[in-house]
């Protein structure tokens, strides 16, 4: 199979806009006849319904959740970027495309990324539009913060909350189109299959979750929007039903599936509490703006605040080691979330960890210094040019109240702990996979008709994701590249006229899903689902999660298999068909999920070398960085599914060529 990436010729600044000028367009007035199926209602799946159904197309929409709204975009928090130069202070679409080359760790495919920064500035307009209520400043222009792996303030952010409102948004153009009749809303459902015929997506085979009936929807494109696969690690900071089962059945059907090994541990997490837990909480990144990361200097003092000896106010600053600022004087507190999740494993590794869990792993996040800084600078615009330590720290609180409040009443909650008063503790976890299903410059897969948008994509953030791209990915991809790129494809679908759900490739596929459903349901096994699932996240977190090596991830893929048999044999699901049953759900999803665990391990083992989240411990250089290998790795690694044995699935790859940028070693020293 050749991959064909449709990467259109010329400048890389006008690539988007000439390939937009001669793309096929459907007539408004044949709109209607034309029947989009969108899978996922999070940032992308909403915006691209939204968008596709304003222009006139007959749109169904699936989540599984109870409401478009629960979609895990929520739970974004820190910002969106956009290249607007509001703060004056040098950025721009080139800077902005630079960025996020360079902090992917140059894996990421050129024009792509071009394209998203192009968009960038729209979305903002846009959302402004809708009501998004961004945060403004003093004199009532929107506001900007900074995030890790840049050095201009290009992040727009709504309080704590930037997803929420964001999400809010799109769904409220979503609900317009609803209630127009032009969106056909189907909550509690659950995509089990991707229906082809004559080799194009027609349609899918989806489970109404409350009734536990199957049912046939078809399509003349079918749009996949449903998230990362990080729920692989069980321990994640998604959403518990979070999965890769949409994606991993278009997989299936013949769509390559991209770097899967790429997957993005985010430094700023609620550290690890207890082996029930069955979640991990994100603090945004946005606090990274104010907080310095520290932990003890001397091995006996984390010994000593684990054991409740010792209280981390009590260490003077000759005691701290703020490793981040001593190993990154450039970007500080501000480096990659790959380079700063490392950074704290390293020195939880080496005895300096302050987090009394099983494993003595967290970091400090420490506020004292900003909330001292801006209680002064509060003072001194009172008149006051000289106040007392006192009077600053309670203005300086109320400063981080304005900036971060709902995110500070969070961890307080959470922890019980005040982090006005007391150090926020974090430690990396899985939080974004920036692997996915591999698509071209039209965000179509390898199955004509399937458009894949979003995090369940590959394409846009190469070995690691900077903060505040997510958000603008998904908007990106919905609202400014879908509408154009489907109406393309659709052109030549206007005499096709209404599928058929009584083909024989729906009844086949329909089988299908009852026969799995079924065999799950007569097991009659002794283990619980979540019981695999936690064994499957150990396996993958301990071997190919933060660094990886040789011998742990053949370790890992025979693991995987061992489990796999294991799961099957054992599993014990309860309850019927026809009726609500989370458990029948969780089996389908870990058992996609165990699929690409063994996937994502054969992924890291075939990538001798390491690369942004992909640490390798036998290839980083003398001061524990990446090393790079772009002779031979400088590809996507796209996977063909081959049957069962998830072994014997091949490797394609798309070579990755950088015309417009210098590829160089990641420096942010």
């Amino acid at each position: 199979m050749k991959l064909d990436s449709k990467i259109p010729e010329g400048p890389i600044a006008e690539k988007w806009t000439n390939h937009k000028n001669h793309l096929k367009l459907v007539a408004p007035n044949n709109r209607p006849k034309i029947d989009i199926i969108v899978v996922g209602t999070g940032l992308a799946g909403a915006s691209a319904a939204a968008s596709l159904a304003e222009m006139g197309y007959n749109v169904k929409a699936f989540c599984f959740q109870d409401s478009p709204r629960r979609a895990h975009s929520i739970a974004a928090q820190g910002g969106i970027n956009a290249a607007k130069n509001y703060q004056n202070d040098g950025d721009s679409t080139y800077r902005l495309f630079y960025d996020t080359i360079k902090g992917g760790d140059y894996r990421a495919r050129e024009a792509n990324v071009h394209r998203l920064a192009e968009v960038s500035s729209n979305i903002i307009d846009q959302c402004v539009a809708q009501g998004v209520p961004f945060a403004r400043d003093y004199g009532g222009m929107l506001d900007n913060r900074s995030f890790g792996g840049t050095q201009v303030q290009r992040t727009f952010y709504a309080a704590g909350q930037t997803g929420q409102q964001l999400l809010l948004g799109a769904y409220s153009s979503l609900s317009r189109q609803i209630g127009q009749g032009t969106v056909e809303m189907f909550n509690r459902h659950e995509m089990l299959d991707l229906v082809k015929i004559d080799g194009k997506a027609r349609g899918i085979i989806a489970r109404n979750l409350v009734t536990g009936e199957i049912e046939r929807h078809s399509a003349h494109a079918v749009i996949i929007a449903s998230g990362g696969y990080g729920n692989v690690y069980f321990l994640s900071t998604n959403a518990m039903g979070s999965n890769v089962t949409a994606a991993w059945k278009v997989h299936k059907q013949g769509a390559l599936f991209a770097n899967p090994c790429f997957v993005q541990i985010h430094p700023t997490c609620i550290p690890v509490h207890g082996t029930n837990q069955a979640k991990l909480t994100l603090m945004s990144e946005s606090l990274r703006n104010s907080g310095r990361i520290w932990v003890p200097k001397k091995k006996e003092d984390a010994a000593a605040i684990r054991e409740g000896k010792l209280k981390p106010t009590q260490l003077t600053e000759e005691d701290r080691d703020y490793f981040l600022e001593r190993k990154y004087p450039a970007f500080g507190n501000l480096v990659p979330r790959d380079v700063a999740s490392r950074a704290a494993k390293e020195m939880c590794d080496a005895g300096h960890g302050i987090e009394a869990n099983d494993t003595n792993e967290g970091v400090y996040l420490d506020f004292s210094t900003e909330i001292l800084n801006k209680g002064k600078q509060a003072a001194f615009t009172q008149g006051d040019q000289n106040p007392t330590d006192e009077k600053a720290i309670a203005l300086g609180k109320k400063w981080i109240e304005e900036k971060y409040g709902n995110l500070f009443t969070m961890y307080e909650k959470i922890t019980d702990e005040n982090p006005y008063e007391t150090p926020m503790k974090i430690y990396p976890a899985v939080h974004y996979t920036m692997g996915g299903v591999w698509v071209d410059y039209n965000l179509q897969s390898t199955i004509p008709g399937c458009f894949v948008a979003g995090e369940a994509n590959f394409s846009d953030h190469g070995a690691n994701r900077l903060g505040a791209s997510a958000l603008m990915q998904g908007l990106a991809d919905g609202y400014f590249v879908l509408p154009y790129t489907v109406s393309n494809y659709l052109a030549d679908e206007i005499r096709t006229g209404k599928i058929s759900t009584d083909a024989p490739e729906f009844a086949e596929a329909e089988k299908n899903v009852k026969d799995s459903i079924s065999k799950f349901l007569n097991n009659n096994g002794s283990k619980t689902v979540d019981h695999f699932h936690k064994r499957l996240g150990n396996i993958i977190w301990n071997k190919v999660g933060m660094g990886r090596n040789e011998a742990g991830l053949k370790q890992a893929i025979v693991d995987v298999a061992q489990l796999k048999e294991e799961f099957y044999k054992d599993v014990y699901v309860p309850g019927s068909a026809d009726e609500y049953n989370p458990e029948l759900d969780k089996a389908q999803r870990v058992a996609d999920l165990i699929d690409l665990g063994q996937l994502m391990a054969m992924d890291a083992l075939q990538r001798e070398e390491s690369c942004g989240g992909h640490f390798r411990e036998e290839y980083q250089d003398s001061e524990g960085e990446t090393l790079r290998d772009d002779e031979k790795f400088s590809f996507v690694g796209a996977w063909e599914y081959k049957g069962d044995d998830i072994t014997k699935s091949e490797l394609h790859k798309e070579e990755l060529k950088y015309e417009f940028i210098k590829i160089a070693a990641r420096n942010y020293k």
